[in-house]
């Protein structure tokens, strides 16, 4: 149960027994089943090639993070020959062919990588991104498997030493790695396992999240091969194309443990068609785990609502929370005890920085929702701007210590003494407050919206514009620019699908009516092309980027939208583009 001293000693385990992963196609069918005895045989094999080929212990290995057991297999396969792997994203998060491109040469040269290998369709893009970079090779891993083996000496990382670096979702612009040690690791894999999930004999997780990112590596990959737990995997674009397979598999393998964001449980509701939902048993699913963004409580109503006939039971709802800082998760809610709300007024959370629940003179509301208790050995604070801890229901930058917070970015001593005290501290970047022992979570410092003095959390904005007939969630970001004066304006970027000029005027009037009667602010609404937010390589909204590309012209308004609130005129900023 997660009690080793390292990943492939956890891997020597495993293999002893008969589990493993098995990955399936766009179609649902089982395309590669992969006991962990063959995973270990495998990764054996690419440690030997890796260190024939000329790596060096040490040496940092960028691996595209494909959904397939050839990733799997070379993330092991470090792990034995005492390399890094660096688990870096595939192309859809970002904005076409050149974007990605030079976002991997980025993180390449940032984590000063030796080698680096691709899914074998992705040969070209690798080539390019490393083009200029003295590689000592980068392959496919079809072209990995045909190099020499050799029978080189192995000496993988002791419990002290880094044995993979984690990019954030956060850091596309400036990219650090998280350095992860082999304790760090096993540490959060044993909170996530047995504290967390509380793992069983007989358990089987489905999971469609990314392997680049924290909650896919550590959650629905490591902690699985340290806890021997069998999972069934799908890939990320298969989800996205047809969210319902993921319940699909979820029924017909009988698996008791998922997790998802919020979005990922929203599409399911709102695709699903009720014929449909009769033909699936959702009953053995006894942890749905809920983390990576903001939990939206209204989406897992309805979706409870939409899949009680199949058996669901929301009491299954295990809300966390976690970041690539601290490996993955911070704290869990008890097992089977569902969603618990904190209902607070907003106007008070907005203005005073307090979570006191509604009074009469209440004008209107907020669901916060209870994301746990940290885990055993972990200590959380929640601080105020001048850096004094303070009391139940003070809203303040949630600050966390703890056995699995990162040693540090790698190769970067600035960017870890902004985070990271002396003392091992971490500065988590979130706000959040605490109530008898439980973590409640408010919004991203750095997104705070502050108009006339009072703070603006940007999920809310963007909730309540997500309501309107025809908008999707995810379908807008809320950010500030400046206005005529030195005073900061509400800008809302909200994806559009409409061409007739009177339904775009139609929609920007609603979202401005909207946003001041649930709100309570005047905003400026731009719209702007179907999938052009950006978004982080988790998926998630990247309102930094989002505001900088606004800001710059590279995310142009459509016809009909406001004009940029600093100019007197309506002329867009189009010569800031190339400044």
């Amino acid at each position: 149960m997660a009690d080793f001293r390292t990943l492939h000693d956890a891997l020597d385990y495993a293999a002893q027994g008969s589990r493993g992963f098995n990955f399936y196609s766009a179609r649902g069918e089982l395309i590669d089943a992969v006991p962990f005895s063959l995973l270990r045989e495998r990764a054996l094999g690419i440690a030997r090639r890796m260190m024939t080929a000329g790596l060096s212990r040490g040496s940092r290995v960028a691996l595209i993070a494909d959904t397939t057991s050839d990733f799997v297999a070379a993330f092991f396969g470090c792990q034995y020959a005492g390399l890094l792997p660096v688990p870096l994203p595939l192309p859809t998060s970002f904005g076409g062919k050149d974007g990605y491109v030079e976002q991997l040469n980025k993180q390449m040269v940032s984590c000063q990588a030796s080698a680096a290998v691709s899914p074998s369709g992705m040969s070209d893009l690798l080539l390019q991104a490393a083009e200029g970079l003295d590689l000592v090779f980068a392959v496919s891993s079809e072209d990995l498997a045909a190099l020499p083996e050799g029978n080189p000496a192995l000496e993988p990382q002791g419990e002290d030493e880094i044995c993979y670096l984690q990019y954030s979702s956060g850091s596309t612009r400036f990219p650090h790695g998280v350095a992860v040690t082999q304790r760090s690791a096993m540490s959060n894999c044993r909170g996530n396992g047995v504290d967390g999930v509380q793992v069983r004999d007989g358990d089987r997780m489905m999971s469609w999240l990314p392997f680049y990112h924290d909650m896919g590596l550590v959650g629905a990959m490591l902690t699985l091969v340290t806890t021997q737990v069998s999972a069934d995997y799908l890939p990320t674009e298969f989800f996205a194309r047809r969210p319902m397979l993921w319940l699909e598999l979820i029924s017909r393998n009988g698996c008791t443990i998922s997790y998802s964001p919020t979005f990922g449980y929203e599409l399911c509701a709102r695709r699903v068609k009720p014929e449909a939902v009769a033909d699936l048993k959702l009953s053995q699913w006894r942890v749905a785990g809920l983390g990576a963004e903001m939990i939206r409580a209204d989406s897992m109503r309805e979706f409870a609502r939409t899949f009680a006939p199949a058996g669901f039971n929301e009491k299954a709802f295990l809300p966390s929370y976690g970041l690539a800082e601290c490996t993955l998760a911070v704290s869990f809610m008890p097992v089977h005890q569902g969603i618990h709300i904190d209902v607070v007024d907003e106007g008070l959370l907005s203005a005073e920085h307090r979570a006191v629940p509604p009074s009469n003179r209440t004008v209107k509301t907020r669901e916060v929702v209870n994301c746990g208790i940290p885990l055993p050995e972990y200590q959380l604070e929640i601080r105020s701007e001048d850096g004094e801890t303070v009391g139940d229901r003070q809203v303040g930058k949630i600050y966390v210590r703890g056995p699995s917070v990162m040693s540090g970015y790698f190769m970067d001593p600035e960017g870890t003494r902004n985070v990271l005290d002396d003392s091992g501290w971490l500065d988590t970047g979130d706000m959040g407050y605490m109530l008898d022992g439980s973590l409640y979570i408010v919004g991203r410092a750095k997104d705070l919206i502050i108009l006339n003095g009072r703070n603006h959390w940007p999920q809310d904005i963007e909730w309540t514009v997500e309501q309107i007939d025809g908008l999707r969630s995810g379908d807008s970001g809320a950010i500030s620019v400046p206005g005529a004066g030195d005073e900061e304006v509400a800008m809302i970027l909200v994806q559009a699908r409409l061409s007739d000029p009177a339904e775009r005027t139609a929609l920007i009037t609603e979202i401005k009516r909207r946003v001041q009667k649930e709100v309570g602010i005047s905003c400026r609404v731009a719209l702007v092309k179907p999938r052009s937010l950006p978004r982080t390589s988790s998926g998630k909204l990247s309102r930094v980027k989002a505001r900088a590309n606004y800001m710059s012209g590279l995310l142009e308004p459509l016809d009909g939208s406001d004009p940029y609130p600093w100019l007197e005129d309506t002329t867009p900023l189009k010569a800031a583009a190339g400044q």
